[in-house]
């Protein structure tokens, strides 16, 4: 974290909701440099001050000049789609030194298939060897080693409202989640740490998966005993996903786990519940895409979910269940009945 006039910068890379929410936490302990690649959007911000129905903080300042923040910033927040993050750390890699910090705030994944086409086709198998993490990329692409990530029950808009929440900063350095804590301290903002950064990613982005079965079930107007059902199976499922790619269970079970699982399963903040309740209503799959503002990452995290699955050798009827919906178009109705009539009757069998 440089500074000028005894002043810290931070940055933040990504001028979405949520990165947004987090440069206005930032800004209640230093200065701010938000990074968006549009400028109108700069212009914009600079205009009303104002960003995605949030009031910036004045010790935000907008810039589109990566080498810029790169120099005045040592610790940085990257908060942009997975889909563009490769791209964007390929954009951002001349400018960063070893010195530098990134804690990523991105809940998705990369898939390299092992076709070697540029996407996942839907019911390939792949492996652990093949996904990449977001922490993943910011090694592959860059000479940055301190890396972590930010992950929990964090809806933007509640943050954005100033309303009591938590995360999880996840390193294998202790120093990296020191300094994340210090940067995001807040009377309104918990910080809590983990070593297991695999753990932490996986279920941000794991959870995005049951997110969306659950906004079916609330269009469906299908009961609270039903989603209790759903969060609790889900959570197997994830478990069982995430052990196979080397997280270790406890991870799932705090707050960056469960704790993210309950409120993206409960809120219609959530994009990905969005997309399960607009589904349910009748909505196509891609009219949804195409009038959503922001990437709702569930979508083709189960596609990787299934082809893991299918790896791993791993039963996961709601995950099968939402392949069937998303990608073969299978109706409500057959896919309730699968999920209330498939032979996995043990409970809590992921401990096994």
């Amino acid at each position: 974290m440089k500074s000028t006039s005894n002043k810290t910068i931070y940055g933040v890379i990504g001028a979405g909701s949520f990165g947004t929410a987090v440069a206005n936490i930032l800004a209640e302990n230093g200065e701010v440099i938000l990074y968006a690649r549009r400028q109108v959007v700069i212009d914009s911000i600079q205009a009303t001050g104002e960003n995605r129905g949030q009031k910036m903080n004045p010790r935000v300042r907008m810039t589109n000049d990566l080498e810029s923040l790169c120099q005045q910033c040592n610790i940085i927040f990257p908060v942009v789609p997975s889909s563009a993050f490769r791209k964007m750390m390929q954009s951002a890699a001349p400018f960063l030194k070893p010195h530098h910090i990134l804690i990523h705030g991105t809940k998705g994944l990369n898939v390299l298939p092992p076709d070697g086409s540029e996407t996942l086709q839907a019911g390939i198998p792949v492996s652990r060897m093949a996904v990449r993490t977001m922490s993943d990329i910011i090694l592959e692409e860059s000479v940055v080693l301190r890396v972590g990530c930010l992950s929990g029950p964090n809806l933007a808009k509640e943050i954005a409202q100033g309303q009591p929440a938590a995360t999880v900063i996840a390193s294998r350095f202790d120093e990296v989640i020191k300094h994340g804590q210090t940067a995001l301290k807040s009377p309104r903002f918990r910080v809590y740490s983990s070593h297991d950064i695999t753990g932490v990613e996986l279920a941000g982005v794991l959870k995005n998966v049951m997110a969306i079965a659950s906004g079916i079930l609330n269009g469906l107007e299908l009961g609270e005993n039903a989603k209790a059902m759903l969060i609790s199976r889900g959570l197997g499922e994830i478990v069982k996903i995430g052990k196979a790619l080397g997280a270790k269970s406890q991870v799932f079970f705090g707050l960056a786990g469960i704790g993210d699982l309950i409120a993206t399963c409960s809120s219609n903040l959530s994009r990905n519940f969005t997309v399960g309740h607009r589904l349910a209503k009748g909505e196509d799959l891609d009219h949804i895409l195409e009038t959503m503002k922001e990437v709702a990452e569930g979508v083709k995290t189960v596609k990787l979910a299934k082809s893991l699955c299918l790896h791993y050798g791993i039963k996961a009827p709601i995950v099968e269940t939402l392949f069937q919906i998303l990608y073969n178009k299978q109706g409500m109705a057959e896919s309730m009945q699968y999920l209330m009539t498939n032979d996995l009757s043990v409970d809590a069998d992921f401990w096994e």
